[in-house]
């Protein structure tokens, strides 16, 4: 119900000017009764705005006509989130912009014309398209083309703030806006100069057309004429708005300002070096030069085509760092006359008088003047070892930037060689000196030796812990005892940490005794510095040493836990926090058993500090949320009780709402003093702050509620729903990515423990229970795959699809919901591949370089990766869903099959070969229809180059000689001699090429095993158990080790040889075989190959028993007839698919915010994983089912070197090869027993 007086003023009666005078009162109480009445007014929309216009252009005062342009601007907006203007009548609409436009023209005040700008500017971003506001534009190129200067002005403003509303609305008329801003900015005016200058930087940031913008161009001299203008008349105040437009321009279109770009960066630098001039100025000339570096997508390579820019540029921001008073005054002039000669390499950077040394990254070199060259640095009559000590600290200190990786300077000399491979053929040398300044007199050249140290630990490991380490470890012990010198101290026990970070497990336990008797004392007499740092130290040997720590868990343990409970005062809690890191990484090491009792304690520690209502800002909540899931990972189940403790905190940080202030951008509060943690986003006339450290406290809960689920599995069944309730909206959680990366890989655990309950019968879950969480998740995940903008995130949504997949009944899986993923998996691909054709147009670009081309790489590596797990997610459906989903696995084809052309990358084809091959393996109807056209392919790509491209297709021509031998049978010969061409090539067991022998080989036993009346089957038969056993391809080895088997339980000569003479390298093989545990047999192959061992050791010359004090052959075993060398009776392969391949799981880690805890996540493994060895894969009794190996996604040299030898011709030679735990194994088969699952083999 409206008041009296809004009645008044809606009936007329009401004096309107009288409301706009007590809105702008200074009386509190007048004003806010007059701010009541107006906002029930703008309910009358009509009636407001009429009012307002009416004001705006008749009242006679000019500050209510001012004040009325500003409330006629706000109801234009959509303020308070209400559309007024949309509730005006079509007739108050036409009032209003016919209005304005005469205001535009009559309004003599230029402050109220200003106010109508705006207003016409907002309203015409609304207006511009239908039903439109046509006479607007007409109206404006009137005033532009009028003689008066402030109509000219007020028009061009307009086109300025309308450019990125307008821009596609007048490409027509380009040409003639074209032509009017150009002779604007020639005016002789200069407030018609800058607005014209204003508003062609509007239309060129605003069109995105480049052949648009080039029309812009030609007026680059008159912009800096412009510039030069506004400086020349000492208007420094226009000459930053000018700056800023300048800059503006390059941040958004840096290749317009190509064809002026010498004379630009010229100007920019006069303007930069100018010393007369404000700083502002200065320094936003530096801004856009520096901008110009910046823009290396946008421009790849522009401003390296000017070979002098880089020194230019750098001698110019130095000038800013000289403090210019009258006594510098003849070292401003000295450095300022060096500007624009040739660079003086001769010259230094100090006095010879000055005692000091740098490290020139220009030059690339380090400069030590005469003085430092001095006692105690250096002395000519010292020994050479304390003088390389002592000036060695120094270089430690001044020159070991000159060595980071991260610093750029990769190449020294005249080869190219990388400096960090320069000093690791230095490493004792530079230990020599850093040692000896451990030794030095002054504490600051022993803690600046200290960090030198660590750090060449960090940059150089492990071969420099490898090989120095009784250098090192020694004399960094030795400045622990320096209590007079906390600093020297403190730093010490960083360069443990960063030692032991990457130091060989077995380089530490010799020096543990008195490493961790050093610590302690410095726990118990240390500084509160000294103390933080030596319990990181502690927690990082921990963290290496593992088990044999446990023989200092009664001595460390109670003093850390007496620093935990004494460190309760403010100034302390970061020594707090240590220590709870340091006690939760001491227990992971020493494991359950020793650290149950002390866990408990912990425990009720914990819940009594979550009791005592810690500050936000507060180190320990971070540290605590972190040791609850070490606690986890240790104790296994047993930590389920305490889940009541860990789980409330942990899920209130999870919900944490991020802290968001939007303020104008032209807000006085300056950015410097904004806490450290504020992040500010500048959003056009807005700026967003965030602070950070609630974002990556969230991020940190979220990723332990993932370790959690993953860890206790039904054990975590209790909190599966309240987390799956938090972590599904969090997909769409846009400010901060590793949010929404935890999130995403929280869903395939939480689905995990339903699935575990079930399987494991825990009462109330059945699967109801999984089916309503997999619908619950499903959608959303969807959702954020095709929403997702990280290519990080998108391949994790990736992942875990994979693994909900392989986890579910199919039945689960509703078609609508399959027929949903596979539109994803095409979105992914069509996003993926028009940002190849970027990065193609890119590659094109006249300023396209070397520098430019590594980045390019890099990011086709990321695309090649989205591509790759989409083929596994394809791979995934097809396994589990067969012919079912062949149509949308076609469809998806389409976007998949020009991967294959012989244009594309190895990489590119390979991925999309590993498509074929799950096809090909999985989808019956798919093979018979596709077969005749991927053959071809498939036996091209068998012979190529790229070892992954060969070990793709040789694994499908495998796979269509098994499952298809009819369709095949033509392409047999061909495949039979590039098959031959792989397992024969010299060079086929080097550590790249073993995967696609091992692969080759399982190729060619189905070929002769299927096709052997196509070859000459005993060469070929002899190749192939010449090549046995396979070592690094678990799977295939599984396939052909039960294949071998079978052979030789139906005595087929061809396995055999003539006269036997294949046995001693079969009985070697089944030897290493049986070594290996688990790893290359499966079932019940390990204990038949033993059985066959045993029957076969009399056939084999020369050889003794074949078990540690000989063993009687098995009689519990079938038996196995001698060798027969007569009519070949090779029994037929039983009817049943091929074993199933199997890949070792890709590790997903989910970071637990600090370098001590990252929690693995066993994903299944996508085509960018690479097959394990033998040895890696010993850890897994059931490795997950994949339809093929997969080639890394990398290059083959990427992949780590071979631990496993083949085995020599013979059986004592392969037994003496065997390790311990490999003897275990063999042994525990051939007692007629199966090693352990996690026995290791090597």
């Amino acid at each position: 119900m409206a008041t009296p007086e809004v009645q008044a003023l809606l009936s007329g009666s009401g004096n309107f000017d009288a409301l706009i005078v007590q809105l702008q009162s200074a009386d509190n109480d007048l004003r806010k009764g007059a701010e009541e009445i107006y906002e029930q007014l703008k309910d009358q929309a009509d009636v407001c705005f009429q009012y307002l216009m009416q004001h705006l252009r008749a009242s006679p005062s000019e500050e209510s006509r001012q004040f009325c342009g500003i409330l006629l601007r706000k109801v234009i907006t959509k303020e308070g989130g209400i559309a007024y203007w949309a509730k005006c009548s079509p007739a108050v609409q036409a009032l209003v912009k016919v209005q304005l436009l005469k205001g535009l023209i009559e309004e003599p005040s230029k402050i109220v014309v200003k106010r109508i700008c705006d207003c016409v500017s907002e309203l015409g971003a609304i207006e511009i398209d239908e039903p439109g506001w046509p006479e607007l534009l007409p109206t404006l190129f009137q005033c532009v083309a009028s003689a008066n200067i402030g109509m000219q002005v007020s028009a061009l403003s307009v086109f300025g703030d309308l450019a990125m509303y307008v821009g596609d609305s007048l490409k027509p008329q380009l040409p003639q806006l074209v032509q009017v801003l150009s002779h604007c900015l020639n005016h002789a005016d200069s407030d018609i100069q800058l607005a014209s200058l204003r508003a062609v930087a509007s239309f060129i940031e605003a069109l995105e057309e480049p052949s648009d913008r080039d029309k812009f161009s030609p007026m680059l001299p008159s912009m800096l004429a412009v510039l030069g203008s506004t400086l020349n008349s000492g208007d420094e105040a226009s000459a930053q708005e000018v700056l800023s437009m300048l800059i503006q321009v390059a941040e958004a279109h840096p290749r317009f300002l190509r064809r002026q770009l010498n004379e630009i960066v010229t100007a920019m630098l006069s303007v930069a070096r100018a010393g007369q001039l404000e700083a502002n100025t200065r320094t936003l000339a530096a801004e856009f030069l520096v901008t110009l570096c910046e823009a290396r997508e946008k421009a790849p390579g522009m401003m390296r085509k000017m070979p002098t820019f880089g020194q230019q540029l750098f001698e110019t921001l130095m000038l800013f760092l000289l403090d210019i008073e009258a006594g510098d005054k003849f070292n401003y002039d000295y450095r300022v006359a060096k500007i624009g000669k040739p660079v003086d390499r001769s010259d230094w950077g100090m006095t010879p008088q000055t005692v000091n040394a740098y490290y020139n990254a220009q030059q690339n070199e380090i400069v030590f003047p005469a003085a430092i060259l001095l006692p105690p640095f250096f002395d000519a009559k010292a020994d050479d070892g304390i003088n390389y000590g002592g000036i060695g600290a120094v270089i430690g200190e001044r020159g070991y930037p000159a060595f980071e990786p991260q610093r750029g300077c990769a190449k020294v000399g005249g080869d190219g060689a990388p400096i960090v491979a320069v000093m690791a053929g230095q490493l004792s040398v530079l230990v020599d000196m850093c040692v000896t300044g451990l030794s030095d007199p002054h504490p600051k050249v022993r803690w600046a030796a200290c960090q030198a140290i660590g750090q060449m630990c960090t940059d150089l490991g492990p071969d420099m812990q490898n090989s120095q380490h009784a250098k090192i470890l020694p004399a960094l012990m030795r400045q622990m005892d320096d209590f007079e010198n906390p600093r020297v101290q403190a730093h010490a026990s960083a360069a443990v940490v960063n030692f032991s970070e990457s130091v060989d497990a077995e380089l530490l336990p010799p020096y543990l005794d008195i490493l961790i008797t050093k610590l302690l004392l410095l726990l118990q007499h240390g500084k509160k510095v000294v103390q933080e740092g030596a319990l990181t130290a502690m927690a990082s040997v921990a963290d290496n040493a593992q088990s044999l720590f446990a023989k200092y868990y009664d001595t460390v343990m109670p003093l850390l836990y007496a620093i935990l409970t004494s460190a309760s005062d403010k100034e302390h809690r970061m020594l707090r926090a240590k220590a709870l890191e340091c006690i939760s990484l001491v227990g992971v090491a020493v494991g359950k058993e020793r650290f149950r009792e002390d866990a408990r304690q912990m425990m009720l520690y914990l819940q009594q500090l979550q009791q005592t209502q810690l500050d936000a800002d507060d180190p320990t909540i971070g540290y605590m949320l972190q040791a609850g899931a070490r606690l986890c990972k240790c104790l296994g189940q047993e930590f389920i009780p305490y889940l009541d403790i860990v789980m409330p905190p942990l899920l209130k940080s999870a919900q944490l709402e991020p802290d968001i202030k939007v303020r104008e951008a032209d807000d006085e509060e300056d950015e410097d003093d904004l806490d450290e943690d504020v992040e500010v986003i500048p959003l056009g006339d807005k700026t967003l702050t965030i602070r950070t450290s609630a974002l990556e406290e969230k991020a940190t809960a979220c990723n332990m509620l993932c370790c959690y689920a993953e860890e206790l599995k039904e054990g975590f069944l209790p909190w599966m729903r309240t987390v799956a309730d938090i972590m599904v909206p969090l997909l769409k959680f846009w400010f901060h990515e590793d949010v929404r990366r935890a999130a995403v890989q929280a869903l395939p655990e939480l689905l995990n423990c339903c699935v575990q309950g079930v399987a494991k019968g825990v009462a109330g879950v059945d699967a109801g229970i999984v089916a309503a969480l997999l619908e619950f998740m499903w959608e959303p995940l969807m959702e954020a795959l095709g929403k997702e903008p990280e290519p990080s995130v998108i391949a994790s949504i990736l992942d875990s699809i994979v693994e909900i997949v392989e986890m579910v009944d199919p039945q689960l899986l509703k078609q609508e919901w399959v027929k949903t993923a596979f539109e994803r998996f095409a979105k992914v691909l069509v996003g993926a591949e028009e940002r190849r054709q970027e990065r193609q147009k890119r590659q094109a670009g006249e300023d396209f370089d070397e520098e430019e081309l590594e980045t390019l790489e890099e990011e086709n590596e990321i695309e090649e990766e989205l591509f790759d797990q989409v083929g596994t997610c394809v791979g995934c459906f097809l396994k589990k869903f067969g012919d079912a989903v062949l149509p949308y696995v076609e469809e998806i084809m389409a976007l998949i099959a020009p991967l294959l052309a012989k244009g594309r990358g190895n990489e590119e084809r390979r991925i999309a070969i590993c498509v074929v091959d799950d096809l090909l393996e999985h989808s019956p109807a798919g093979r018979a229809k596709y077969l005749n056209q991927v053959l071809p392919i498939l036996l091209e790509c068998s012979s190529s180059e790229a070892v992954d491209l060969r070990q793709c297709a040789v694994y499908g021509l495998g796979i269509l000689a098994l499952k298809s031998p009819a369709q095949f049978k033509p392409a047999v010969p061909d495949a039979l001699a590039r098959v031959l061409a792989i397992v024969r090539h010299a060079d086929a067991r080097n550590d790249d090429n073993e995967m696609c022998h091992d692969n080759a080989v399982s190729t060619l036993g189905k070929l002769w095993e299927h096709h052997s009346e196509l070859m000459d089957v005993g060469a070929v038969a002899a190749v192939w158990v010449a090549a046995l056993p396979l070592l690094s391809d678990a799977i295939e080895a599984q396939a052909m080790h039960e294949m071998l088997a079978r052979m030789l339980e139906a005595s087929d000569p061809r396995v055999l040889g003539p006269n036997n003479a294949h046995l001693p390298h079969l009985a070697a093989a089944i030897v290493t075989v049986l070594g290996h545990g688990l790893v290359l047999v499966a079932g019940e192959v390990g204990g038949r190959l033993a059985v066959l061992l045993h029957r076969l050791q009399p056939s084999v010359p020369g050889e003794g028993s074949l078990v540690k004090g000989g063993l009687t052959p098995l009689r519990s075993r079938r038996s196995l007839r001698p060798p027969d060398l007569g009519t070949h009776t090779c029994a037929p392969r039983p009817q049943k698919e091929r074993v199933e391949n199997r890949v070792r799981q890709r590790p997903h880690t989910s970071t637990c915010a600090d370098s001590h805890l990252t929690c693995t996540r066993q994903a299944r493994a996508s085509h960018a994983s690479r097959q394990p060895h033998a040895h890696e894969a010993a850890t897994r009794l059931n490795p997950p089912t994949h339809p093929h190996p997969r080639a890394p996604c990398h290059s083959s040299g990427s992949r780590p070197a071979l631990h496993l030898r083949r085995c020599p011709e013979g059986v004592s030679a392969a037994l003496a090869r065997l390790t311990p735990l490999q003897r275990t194994n063999f042994d525990t088969y051939m007692a007629g027993k199966v090693p352990a699952a996690k026995s290791e083999s090597s």
